[in-house]
């Protein structure tokens, strides 16, 4: 975790309660105007704070806990990078390759290839998706969290 600057009390609060939609919200995209709201301070306000506080803005923050849960799916099931990228909220393989290389170091195929390679098992994409792990949505849905 980030190296937490310190701000007032109250301003922390506010800005963990952003943060944690964020977490639990992550395939829905960051909507700052919500965020706000849910902070309970100006959009502006949160954007700046945020930034200074957990060192990334909303949207970075936003992309890194996709980018982390799509690790997870790479490492442990036997879905494809496409099926990873819209299950993370990207409508764009592009788009998620791009981030997910620039935050890892390297592509989604070659972060899956190397946790293959170590033959660990992994879970059945259709048990993935029966379980609930993660939700299938369309692109429509997903075009908008990207």
């Amino acid at each position: 975790m980030a190296h937490v600057q310190r701000v007032p009390g109250d301003l922390l609060l506010h800005l963990r309660r952003a943060r944690d939609h964020l977490d639990r919200h992550f395939l829905d995209g960051a909507d700052l105007d919500e965020l706000a709201r849910i902070a309970g301070i100006s959009k502006y306000h949160l954007l700046r704070s945020f930034a200074t506080v957990y060192g990334r803005t909303p949207a970075a923050y936003l992309a890194e806990r996709r980018i982390e849960r799509a690790q997870d799916l790479l490492r442990t099931t036997n879905l494809t990078v496409t099926e990873v990228c819209y299950a993370v909220g990207y409508s764009s393989l592009g788009s998620f390759s791009t981030r997910f290389s620039e935050i890892t170091g390297e592509t989604p195929s070659a972060f899956q290839a190397r946790y293959a390679a170590a033959g660990a098992p992994r879970i059945p994409g259709c048990y993935v998706f029966m379980a609930g792990l993660v939700e299938r949505r369309n692109r429509g849905e997903a075009a908008r969290g990207e």
